[in-house]
């Protein structure tokens, strides 16, 4: 069974992960094919169009949990091995110690909530007074 402390473990396990495939990108020792398909593994995970749309039961979400992990796959296995230590490492230093917190990380992604939120009550008000 999984206890919250596993899940924190995983959660953090990504962000360095995470963290480490976006030192890689940057780094100049990695080829610009495997750049490439970071590139496109991200542009796909986040992009709203997907191959298969999410609505399709079950189908719909299958292309999300085989194509992205595909994708982080060939991509980890066309970037240098001794660059992806390294740049694991350095994600781990970063990381790794308990505590240490990102506020202008957070600051910034409150701010993209709340502007979020404005331009909602803007469109609605203005759906609303046409309809008046």
């Amino acid at each position: 069974m999984f206890g919250i402390r596993s899940w924190r473990q995983k959660v953090k396990s990504l962000k360095s992960e995470t963290y480490a495939l976006y030192l890689a990108y940057k780094d100049p020792r990695t080829p610009w094919y495997a750049r490439l398909m970071l590139l496109i593994v991200v542009g796909y995970a986040l992009s709203p169009i997907d191959l298969i749309p999410d609505f399709i039961p079950i189908i719909g979400s299958l292309d999300d949990l085989i194509i992205v992990p595909l994708g982080l796959f060939l991509a980890l296995k066309m970037i240098p091995k001794d660059v992806l230590k390294e740049c694991r490492e350095k994600a781990k230093e970063r990381f790794g110690k308990p505590g240490k917190k990102s506020w202008t990380a957070a600051i910034i992604i409150v701010a993209i909530w709340l502007f979020a939120i404005y331009l909602v009550y803007r469109i609605f008000k203005v759906l609303f007074n046409s309809l008046l």
